[in-house]
């Protein structure tokens, strides 16, 4: 399998197949198409090429191909069952699938307020977006709420990792860069994420771009 991905420093969306794939070791060669907001850039000249939709990340799998983050990750969990990438349990495995595809559709203040940029320091601008943004507010909220209802105050959302805390790890990127405050028992689940192994990696190759 081949999973085209954008910049780990910026590409949040790669960042989720990417997390599953190597999270749960999959086989896969990992290929990084470099961002550029030019017409004829490379970037858009390769993922074109690849797809129409012309956006990362995007697998291919054989004679397969699949885009769009919770498209991958979904075909990835029927193509490697054994791996477990949602929760065996029922109940948790609905929810890890709810809580998936409200990140993958909703918080749209978050995202387009608080870029991820996992390099930078950008705490002072997260104060005064925090300050002046009720929505941005409020979808902290709901967030929160979401990671509280994970089994175990020390644990994932759903158990074990799955792809429910993959799609929430950018979301602890930004959360990071921008200072933006959390309380106790998010922390908490932060902190659990940011010492996953295949987190770790992800942010090492971010810190290494240039």
């Amino acid at each position: 399998m081949r999973l085209y991905i954008g910049n780990k420093n910026l590409s949040s969306w790669s960042m989720r197949a990417w997390l599953v794939c190597t999270a749960f070791d999959l086989p896969f060669e990992e290929i990084v198409v470099p961002f550029s907001q030019a017409p004829d850039c490379s970037f858009q000249q390769t993922m074109q090429r690849i797809h129409p939709n012309g956006k990362v990340p995007a697998l291919q799998d054989g004679d397969v191909l699949v885009w769009d983050s919770l498209a991958i990750c979904e075909y990835l969990a029927e193509r490697f069952p054994e791996k477990a990438l949602y929760p065996k349990d029922a109940q948790q495995r609905v929810r890890a699938r709810c809580i998936s595809a409200e990140m993958h559709s909703s918080f749209m203040q978050l995202r387009q307020l608080c870029g991820m940029n996992i390099k930078a320091d950008l705490r002072e601008a997260g104060a005064g977006l925090w300050a002046e943004h009720e929505g941005l507010r409020k979808e902290m909220q709901r967030i929160e709420q979401i990671w509280a209802g994970r089994p175990q105050s020390d644990g994932f959302l759903c158990g074990n990792f799955s792809i429910a805390d993959a799609f929430y790890a950018p979301v602890i990127m930004r959360i990071q860069s921008y200072g933006l405050p959390l309380s106790q028992d998010a922390q908490r689940y932060m902190q659990t994420m940011l010492t996953h192994s295949s987190v770790q990696a992800w942010v090492l190759g971010a810190q290494a771009e240039i």
